[in-house]
């Protein structure tokens, strides 16, 4: 067996530094309209809400689109807990012989497969002397909508 460098994963940097965002007091409908309410906001920490292992929190920038039906597309970045224990159903970065790949773990009776969110995608079964190694949980997806 080779041995394959991967790619350094930085893991975010911790700060004491804070960046309290505002944090309306309503909910925003995306289904009809409703009436309009004073803006009484408090202010939240994103990383207290999204991060609750930053010694094992990492962030990757997605490519390709091979989990759209999961929502995570092209250019999406996914934050990465690896104090997570990797279980049934979630989705996961992976390394398959020295590559990341973010998948969807299936894990039932002994038998591991990493299924993709996108049918023209095939699914990573891993076979005899291939090393995949579940790497890691994806906990969050942060979209840009608007560059």
């Amino acid at each position: 067996m080779s041995s394959v460098s991967l790619p350094a994963a930085i893991p975010l940097p911790l700060t004491s530094d804070t960046m309290l965002l505002p944090l309306a007091s309503t909910r925003v409908h995306a289904g009809f309209p409703s009436p309009a309410e004073d803006y009484q906001v408090k202010r939240i920490d994103l990383n207290a809400i999204l991060i609750t292992h930053p010694q094992a929190t990492f962030l990757f920038r997605v490519a390709g689109e091979s989990m759209r039906e999961f929502g995570i597309f092209d250019g999406d970045m996914l934050l990465v807990n690896r104090a997570i224990k990797p279980c049934h159903g979630h989705i996961v970065v992976a390394v398959v012989d020295g590559e990341y790949a973010v998948k969807q773990l299936y894990l039932r009776a002994g038998r591991l497969k990493l299924k993709a969110g996108n049918p023209t995608y095939p699914e990573i079964v891993p076979s005899e002397g291939q090393t995949v190694e579940v790497w890691g949980v994806a906990t969050s997806c942060i979209k840009l909508l608007r560059r």
